[in-house]
Parts: structure tokens; sequence; C-alpha cells
């Protein structure tokens, strides 16, 4: 068994945003959400990507329990290892 763990990949940088102001910032391993095709996940490294969001963003922080932000609606943005997901988008 292989137990090896790169520690050479970074974190990725993740803001989440409402309409009143910034719910998180910070660090996280991952982000998974759900679109039209259903669940998906967002890894360190992961391509450039837009998708409009429903239902919720989990955030994988390091250290530390998942934080689920409960969303009708939202955008998500992932750039060269940044995660921009904005919340409340759509009416």
């Amino acid at each position: 068994m292989n137990n090896y763990v790169n520690k050479n990949i970074p974190n990725l940088s993740v803001t989440v945003r409402d309409r009143e102001g910034v719910l998180f910032q910070g660090e996280t391993e991952a982000v998974s959400s759900f679109n039209a095709k259903g669940p998906f996940d967002v890894l360190p490294l992961h391509a450039n990507f837009i998708s409009l969001i429903r239902n919720s963003v989990t955030l994988k922080i390091p250290s530390s329990s998942p934080k689920e932000i409960m969303l009708n609606s939202g955008v998500i943005k992932v750039k060269e290892n940044k995660v921009e997901v904005y919340v409340g988008i759509l009416r």
C-alpha cells in the first residue's frame, strides 16, 4: 500500500460571496457542489472551469470539518487554483 502524499500540491484559494459580502475566504483542499449534470468536485490543479451551481457548496478545509454553505443558485469560477463562488446570483 502506498501512503505517499505529495505535499507540493498547493491548496485552492477560495472566496465565497453573496450580495451582502464574503461568506468564506481561505484555503481548501477541495470544493464540491452540484450543477445540471450532477455532483462534481474541484481539486487543486483543476482545469479552468465555470458553471452554474445549486443546492450547496462544500469546502474541505485542511485540519477541519468540511463547511457546507446552502444555496438555491450560484456561479463557480475556477482559474489557476483560485475558486470564486457567487451565491444567490439567479432569482
